[in-house]
């Protein structure tokens, strides 16, 4: 079992920058996969940015060139930075890590999320 602990969220103004961190526990050797997905209010939880331990990673259409993904394996902790932030972005972001976490198989566990909100 994968426990995940997130911090980092909080209200910024649009074009603001917010470093989301995300720290594993348990059992580490299960994790291929690291990253986040964000929901907001009345839409699907959607995949924001991966990070394989191969050291791939994937990112929506809608924040590239805006957000980064990074791992530290040593301390078995996700980032997530977050810069040129939009209203659009507002959502509750929730960190996943596991043996998949991207497309249809998802295996693994979720955080209990963190709120980021971008006031316009």
């Amino acid at each position: 079992q994968v426990q995940l602990v997130e911090s980092g969220g909080g209200l910024v103004q649009a074009g603001g920058s917010l470093r989301l961190s995300c720290a594993a526990s348990g059992t580490i050797f299960s994790i291929i996969q690291m990253g986040w997905y964000r929901q907001a209010p009345g839409k699907q939880r959607e995949l924001v940015a991966a990070h394989s331990r191969s050291g791939d990673t994937h990112y929506a259409d809608s924040v590239k060139g805006r957000f980064t993904i990074s791992r530290d394996d040593a301390k078995n902790t996700v980032y997530l930075q977050m810069n040129m932030l939009k209203p659009e972005d507002t959502a509750v972001y929730y960190c996943a890590a596991g043996l998949s976490i991207v497309g249809d198989s998802f295996i693994g566990s979720w955080g209990q999320g963190t709120q980021v909100t971008v006031s316009s």
